[in-house]
């Protein structure tokens, strides 16, 4: 299966169920940048329930700006926020610590572009998932695609109708089992285990 994906902020769970199950990975880089979407955010599984972590970007007068041109807002530390946010998490999780030192350089790079940033946390979990993450790059927008399994809905997650199997979270005793988090909340609890149980879901 070939199939077409946004890049995004420590991606959902959906979007590595899509990845893991695809022969090959062609990532939209030509759209425009649209708000309130898993572009510059991801869900985890705090104490007190889901959590959401944006990423600010600087607003541009365009109301059209394509992806690639998106720059991180740096006038406060967001980074430093999330990364606290995430220990607050999933400290107490089967494979944070052996995941941490892998992960603490992107809380701490500057990123200039948002599509930078988004790259390179999709490579990082791809190699922690044991994955060979070698994505195709668009170099065209099409609205419609033919050749491929189209699976850019995914970066709207509130259109994302994903139903995964559950598996065992660190705060589950106390609010159940949450569906389709970023794919760091499988990979904090799960370690290994993540890329079988990615194989194994249906989209």
């Amino acid at each position: 299966m070939n199939i077409i994906i946004h890049p995004s902020y420590f991606p959902s769970i959906s979007h590595f169920v899509a990845i893991a199950n695809a022969d090959t990975v062609t990532l939209e880089m030509e759209d425009n940048f649209q708000k309130q979407t898993n572009r510059n955010r991801m869900y985890i599984y705090s104490p007190n329930g889901i959590q959401l972590l944006n990423i600010p970007v600087k607003h541009s007068d365009n109301a059209h700006q394509k992806i690639q041109d998106v720059k991180l807002e740096t006038a406060f530390d967001w980074q430093k926020q999330h990364f606290k946010s995430l220990e607050a998490a999933y400290r107490t999780s089967p494979f944070f610590e052996y995941f941490e030192d892998d992960l603490r350089p992107i809380f701490t790079k500057k990123h200039t572009f948002l599509m930078d940033l988004n790259l390179q946390t999709m490579e990082l979990v791809s190699k922690c998932l044991g994955m060979n993450f070698t994505p195709e790059k668009t170099t065209e927008y099409f609205h419609e695609v033919n050749d491929k399994t189209d699976y850019r809905n995914l970066i709207n997650g509130k259109k994302d109708t994903t139903k995964l199997e559950s598996y065992t979270q660190v705060f589950g005793d106390k609010h159940g089992f949450i569906n389709n988090l970023s794919i760091l909340d499988l990979l904090f609890n799960e370690g290994r285990y993540a890329k079988d149980y990615l194989k194994n879901q249906k989209l």
